[in-house]
């Protein structure tokens, strides 16, 4: 028998222990042996000398200390490299504070090359004297627990990565951790109260910042699929087979949209119909609710024909699960002004209910999608853009809920960005929460944010105005500069 086994065991009584901080629900099964379509999938690091590690990595050979200014900026140590499957980035300012920021990067597909990335705040956290790392993560697929233990994994190994290419380091005081999307999700897991217990690779960061985040975890999943629940009901064949979409996609499409992006017409406005303009109201009530810049954000931002691109599955996560892992039983559906319409909806709609144990607590580590249960304890600030509709801003919402709901709510801040697009942030957005949670956890006062489920504040036409910031010419990318122009030219701009 494994020796450690006795600790996780340990581990997981610790969890069911904690259930009333919210570790796990009291008496939940503990599950072993299984398997799922994930296990089975094999992965490859993208090869190092073709990737562009760094915009403006030195002539140096990559590996070696390289301490080059970055045009002005903090000099630094960078190495690449792979560990334990995974791919890795780690930067050390010359100037280093001794404390390290790991960097979760978001959904990479479906293939089998693994690739890592920067921290859009990279050059402010050098500046500042931050250590990064970043990990490719060992699995791609919406695989958040490789997510969460890879990357504590790579924290973990910092230093000898740093000994083994020429620079003796102390240990870190303090590791807080940040991430977009699918990323958010591992940023936000990997402090909860439960991950903390059972991850195989074990870290306590100091703080950390989700942005664009998966807080929802699995509610993701769930508002997808009430999605197409709900576009198949308004469209008239509520009750056709949810895996079955490709046989309805057109009747469903051409009744609810004059124009949208497909393959035939790939850069078409998403532009409904007069019926589909009581789906349209369906899906802004399921995302959050009223709220300024939904409407940009569905015909704008770009992001709302991916989440009606995840229409078809089978529930099981593409296989990061093995049995049906969504259910729909909560959702009311609302079409605004229309109490007849919106009745008729719900009594056609089906109703899906997740399978028992498709997400139980694992012997042998984490969830395979980790819970974002609220429960947690150093200091979280998350953002979030009101105009996503891939990861929906009802994400931030449900986070917050179950925050207060598991007495962490005094841990988090949560602050609306106006941005119309998936991760449609600023760096400056993204630098200044990260040093809200930086101040506040080193003893400063807890910073301001945004109540964010009290529906009138957020149907409110200056909601997010507090935190947002313009973009930057030279700093901030073309498409975020792009996509606030588009606010810009449609008159919703802030005081």
């Amino acid at each position: 028998m494994n020796a450690s086994f006795p600790l996780r065991l340990a581990g997981v009584a610790a969890v069911l222990v904690l259930s009333a901080c919210g570790g796990g629900d009291s008496g939940e099964p503990i599950v072993s042996g299984e398997v799922r379509a994930q296990d089975a999938r094999s992965f490859t690091v993208a090869p190092l000398s073709s990737t562009a590690i760094y915009p403006d990595f030195a002539a140096a050979a990559n590996g070696q200390p390289s301490f080059t200014s970055l045009s002005g900026h903090e000099a630094s140590s960078r190495w690449a490299g792979q560990l334990g499957g995974s791919a890795y980035r780690v930067e050390v300012p010359a100037s280093w504070n001794g404390e390290l920021v790991m960097y979760a990067h978001g959904y990479r597909g479906t293939g089998d090359v693994l690739t890592t990335g920067n921290p859009p705040i990279r050059r402010y956290l050098l500046d500042k004297g931050y250590a990064w790392a970043a990990s490719s993560y060992s699995k791609n697929y919406y695989d958040v627990r490789a997510g969460v233990e890879d990357t504590n994994a790579l924290a973990l190994a910092f230093n000898s990565i740093a000994a083994s290419n020429g620079r003796s380091l102390a240990a870190p005081s303090k590791v807080f951790i940040t991430g977009h999307s699918m990323g958010g999700h591992v940023a936000a897991a990997a402090v909860e109260v439960e991950a903390v217990a059972l991850a195989n690779n074990k870290v306590r960061y100091s703080g950390s910042v989700p942005m664009c985040g998966v807080t929802g975890d699995t509610q993701l999943f769930d508002t997808f699929t009430a999605m197409q629940i709900s576009a198949q009901a308004v469209a008239g064949v509520a009750s056709s087979p949810l895996t079955s979409w490709t046989a309805v996609a057109t009747q469903v499409n051409t009744a609810l949209w004059s124009a949208f992006p497909l393959p035939a017409t790939p850069t078409a406005i998403p532009t409904p119909t007069v019926l589909g303009e009581n789906y349209v109201s369906i899906v802004k009530n399921l995302t959050g609710g009223e709220r300024p810049l939904f409407r940009l954000g569905l015909q704008r931002g770009g992001s709302f024909p991916s989440s009606y691109g995840t229409f078809g599955g089978d529930g099981t996560i593409n296989g990061i699960l093995n049995r049906f892992g969504t259910d729909t039983n909560r959702y009311t559906y609302t079409i605004d002004g229309n109490v007849a319409g919106s009745a008729a909806i719900n009594a056609a709609a089906q109703k899906v209910t997740v399978a028992p144990l498709s997400n139980p607590l694992r012997a042998d580590g984490l969830r395979w999608i980790p819970q974002v249960n609220g429960s947690f304890n150093v200091p979280v600030v998350a953002i979030h853009t009101l105009g996503d509709l891939f990861v929906p801003f009802s994400m931030m919402q449900i986070y917050r809920q179950r925050a207060d709901a598991q007495g962490s709510g005094s841990r988090l801040v949560t602050r609306a960005i106006r941005g119309i697009s998936h991760c449609d942030f600023t760096v400056t957005e993204q630098a200044e929460a990260f040093d809200a949670m930086v101040v506040w956890e080193k003893g400063g006062a807890k910073p301001a944010g945004d109540d964010v489920v009290t529906p009138a504040v957020v149907a409110a036409s200056n909601f997010g105005c507090t935190f947002s910031r313009p973009p930057v010419a030279g700093t901030d990318s073309a498409t975020t500069i792009a996509l606030r122009g588009i606010i810009a030219q449609s008159g919703a701009t802030c005081p």
